[in-house]
């Protein structure tokens, strides 16, 4: 499926199908996105609700058993939660996701008013959008077929009898690969294109998972490799040392190659410019140059590389000890040595395991609910499949999801949302400014560069104003890999046709009936899709403290992003470099540490020794605490010739926060948890409550918090950075 959203990072590269391992594994946030949520989130389906009273939270749902200066999660969020147990096709459940459930519902509705239409009234486009959905349900076609759709593709693996053949399939898009390029744009010159390669391979979600020695841990390993043996045996694969060969190909990347994700976070570790002579010359027996010929990126002006591993001079200045060195694997020449050394046969039984296991929802159902029961039940706790229309709306999203976007809002996204969200962003800016003027920590030349990256922050609200019209992409009716492969390829020649343009920036990476939110350091942009402009983030009828404090602090959490430990690292034109003085730059990294400090205190399973990762999480951390004091601050100038009133016994302060609690209103199941504290930049939504607020004097203030509740810090103890 097409993949413009960019949320696994390489490069806007709509790679999804084409290197699936690679986008997911290495690449997340190359680009400098940063996600409001985790974008590997499943998509969400809800059946419990959320009140949201006469003003946008429903005072009755308040627990007046708990002190705010105790639980402030549970104070706001706790009588709903324990009120709505976990319905069984999720593995976890909350404010994102009810939202995320109404937008499925009203595209739902679309659909059906599609449906209902002549068929000669149609559309081409109408047709081709119902032609993705229709595929996708018919699951008595899709069982009838067997592995027919598959095999032709099948077949063009089990072909390939050298390293070099298989390289070629490598290199087209439907294809999965242990390697891959997109193009996106330059970090350090954001005003070019330029092509990232990068690897992945890995079957689980970490490389962590094939580290982890523990009971649970083996207990997956096990899982997955009776998942390996399904795929493989269906596969035609007779010899059952077969799985054991692929999965010790996805162990050795994961134990010498691949790198920790805490340590991935580093951009100034994961732009390594190379020529196409010093990329091929890595390559060992891998044909590299041949491989960028065929993808069709051969004349890039250079070929960004994630993970090589640092040279002495780059020890020494980013002062790298002996244990972030031991996160550290061999990366993009530890991988083109590893293919050159792996039998043929196993590429191409992995190649197999990874194709049937991509199109496993559309092929029959045995292999869906394989897929389910590694993926959903043993990763994530899911008791039970989501429903496969909702599924469906997900598959013709995937393909042709702007132009559902484009009905979408027509529908649902009113223009006075548009012009009160410009109201908000042009406040928060003003709060950041004036937080900026008086920060004590950084000097006037570092302040004079961080005001001209705020003044050229580029907001985007609602949707695009080109969306995608998918031109030349054909969907029909009746085989739903063939639609896959043609939205594969599609999308990877609309990326490589960006090499040699000019940047494109009304380019978006999410459509605009997805619920969530992002800042991208290299247009140095904040987007807001309409989706996410909703109860309980936004209503033109809510509390004026209300929206500040839920959607005023998204939007400070995205524009904070720009100002974290790595979009920090981008200038006002989006280029990574340096604008820091190197005083500066070491009092906000020591703030940084303390933040980490408190949150690696987190430690929700296993009797405290299963902990939140502070250094992982946080940029997510850090865009938190500082757009939530940023949308305070923003509060306070919308309302300053106003007379604020108590509602219900609430003050505007209260308000505030307890809109922002509300928005991570949330729960989830324990194997989804754990699968998060490992592979997720995000902390656990209650610390995305506990963890912010208690860093905030203005909520002492509020709620009388004192020396003795439970989450009280004492002032010299809390971090404020913007």
């Amino acid at each position: 499926m097409i993949n413009k959203t960019a949320l696994f990072g390489a490069s806007l590269a709509a790679l999804a199908l084409a290197t699936p391992a690679f986008a997911a594994d290495e690449h997340q946030h190359e680009d400098g996105i940063e996600l409001l949520l985790d974008a590997a989130d499943e998509a969400p389906a809800a059946l419990p609700t959320m009140s949201f009273g006469s003003w946008g939270v429903d005072p009755a749902l308040l627990a007046s058993d708990i002190k705010p200066g105790d639980d402030f999660n549970a104070y706001v969020n706790k009588r709903w939660i324990d009120a709505n147990p976990l319905p069984p096709e999720f593995s976890r459940i909350g404010a994102f996701t009810l939202l995320g459930e109404k937008s499925t519902y009203d595209v739902k509705a679309l659909m059906d008013e599609l449906a209902a239409k002549p068929a000669a009234s149609l559309s081409g486009d109408e047709q081709r959008i119902l032609n993705a959905y229709r595929t996708y349900l018919d699951t008595e076609a899709i069982e009838a077929a067997g592995l027919a759709p598959a095999q032709p593709y099948l077949a063009r693996i089990m072909g390939a009898k050298t390293l070099d053949d298989l390289a070629m399939l490598w290199a087209e898009p439907g294809f999965a690969s242990p390697i891959g390029a997109g193009v996106g744009v330059d970090a350090k010159q954001p005003d070019r294109h330029i092509t990232n390669v990068g690897f992945g391979g890995l079957g689980m979600p970490d490389r962590d998972y094939y580290l982890d020695t523990s009971e649970k841990g083996v207990a997956i390993q096990t899982k997955y490799k009776e998942y390996l043996a399904f795929l493989l045996g269906e596969a035609g694969y007779a010899d059952a040392a077969m799985v054991e060969k692929v999965y010790a190909f996805e162990d050795t990347i994961a134990r010498t190659v691949a790198w920790d994700r805490t340590v991935r976070r580093n951009r100034d570790l994961t732009y390594n410019l190379l020529t196409a002579d010093e990329l091929e010359a890595i390559g060992g027996k891998v044909p590299v140059a041949a491989m960028l010929a065929a993808i069709g990126v051969e004349q890039s002006p250079g070929f960004v590389v994630s993970l090589m591993p640092p040279t002495a001079e780059e020890i020494a200045q980013y002062k790298l000890d002996e244990k972030t060195l031991a996160k550290i694997g061999s990366g993009l020449p530890g991988m083109f040595a590893l293919l050159g050394e792996t039998p043929v046969e196993v590429l191409q039984a992995w190649m197999v395991k990874e194709f049937l296991a991509g199109h496993a929802a559309v092929l029959p159902a045995r292999f869906d609910a394989a897929s389910f029961e590694f993926g959903g039940k043993t990763l994530r706790g899911t008791p039970q499949q989501r429903p496969r229309w909702k599924r469906a709306i997900g598959e013709a999203e995937g393909l042709l999801g702007e132009l559902i976007g484009k009905e979408y809002v027509a529908r649902y996204f009113p223009a006075e949302n548009k012009a009160a969200m410009d109201e908000l962003v042009a406040n928060l800016r003003l709060a950041l400014r004036e937080s900026i003027a008086e920060i004590d920590w950084m000097g006037e030349a570092t302040k004079t560069q961080a005001l001209a990256k705020l003044d050229s922050f580029d907001p985007k609200i609602g949707y695009r104003p080109n969306l995608e019209t998918y031109d030349g992409l054909a969907i029909t009716q009746g085989d739903a890999i063939a639609n896959r492969m043609a939205a594969a390829k599609w999308g990877r020649a609309d990326n490589i046709a960006k090499l040699g343009q000019p940047i494109d920036r009304t380019e978006w990476g999410m459509l605009p009936q997805t619920v969530n939110a992002y800042y991208n350091s290299v247009k140095n942009e904040i987007v807001f899709p309409a989706g996410i402009l909703q109860q309980p983030f936004f209503a033109i009828s809510n509390d004026i403290a209300v929206n500040y404090g839920a959607i005023g602090g998204v939007i400070g959490h995205e524009i904070g992003h720009g100002f974290d430990d790595q979009g920090s690292k981008s200038d006002a034109s989006g280029a990574l470099r340096n604008w820091w003085t190197d005083e500066d730059r070491a009092a906000f990294d020591k703030l940084g540490d303390r933040l980490v400090a408190q949150y690696n205190a987190f430690c929700p399973l296993d009797d405290g020794k299963t902990c939140v990762n502070g250094r992982l999480t946080l940029g997510e951390n850090i865009g938190d605490v500082g757009g939530l004091s940023m949308a305070y601050r923003a509060y306070k100038i919308a309302t300053k010739d106003m007379d604020v009133p108590v509602i219900d016994g609430l003050t505007g302060d209260q308000r505030f926060f307890l809109a922002w609690a509300q928005v991570w209103r949330s729960t989830q199941r324990e194997a989804n948890y754990r699968n998060r504290l490992v592979t997720d930049s995000h902390s656990p939504e209650e610390y995305r409550v506990n963890g912010v607020v208690r860093n905030l004097d203005e909520w002492y203030e509020a709620f009388g918090v004192k020396p003795g509740d439970a989450m009280y810090l004492p002032p010299e103890e809390r971090v404020r950075i913007w």
